[in-house]
């Protein structure tokens, strides 16, 4: 199955992948939909936290951990425990901690969050570049992530560094259309993947189906 790939005449550009998140009631039935990554949260806040026994999933869809602020000994524990591929970090995690936490994950990816409003200051980016391997733009809401509405992505034309990044927050099936014209833009070249989550459930945890598969075919 083809890939699709961002409208540019740059090369260097890769296909768009996409990470479904908050995954709990239906993680078989979403995997089917070959997406490249799944999201299990470990936050017990969350309607969606994620505490069943290991997921089995094809190879080629990386599992990731999601922690809010948790310990390095939490996180590692979950990492073996469900042989997570990624860790993102949804709280107030300090530049030391994503290093720390890399030298103990050998392999494993580090997808550090930031939440964007109206404005953001991309000099915070800096002290992270070289202790992640992925950034994450959220939408800045009551909650750590799955709020349910997005930020404007227009704000990332001033995006200054070379690091691939996740798009998320509120994206919905009636937002492919924005997703292509946004693939389109200077500043989307080092757009790694979409994020999506509740705009997709019918209720926390459980995913429909039909519109995911819907979404990632209008992409693929």
């Amino acid at each position: 199955m083809s890939q699709y790939h961002k409208i540019t005449n740059d090369s260097k550009r890769e296909p768009l992948r996409i990470k479904v998140c908050g995954m709990n009631l239906n993680t078989s039935a979403v995997a089917g939909l070959n997406p490249d990554y799944l999201g299990f949260i470990f936050w017990e806040p969350s309607k969606r936290n994620y505490n069943e026994k290991e997921v089995i999933l094809p190879h080629r869809i990386k599992k990731v951990g999601v922690f809010v602020d948790a310990y390095i000994e939490e996180i590692i524990e979950k990492v073996n425990t469900h042989q997570l591929l990624a860790v993102q970090l949804h709280g107030k995690e300090s530049p030391e901690f994503c290093r720390m936490l890399k030298s103990e994950l050998k392999g494993v990816d580090i997808i550090k969050v930031f939440s964007i409003k109206e404005a953001f200051d991309f000099t915070t980016l800096q002290p992270f570049e070289s202790v992640c391997n992925y950034y994450l733009f959220d939408t800045k809401g009551k909650l750590p992530g799955g709020n349910g509405y997005k930020f404007n992505w227009k704000i990332l034309k001033d995006y200054p560094s070379h690091k691939p990044f996740f798009i998320s927050g509120g994206i919905g099936l009636e937002d492919v259309e924005s997703i292509k014209e946004f693939m389109t833009r200077p500043e989307s070249i080092h757009c790694h993947a979409v994020d999506v989550n509740s705009r997709f459930e019918i209720v926390p945890g459980l995913k429909d189906i039909a519109k995911l598969t819907d979404f990632i075919k209008s992409l693929r």
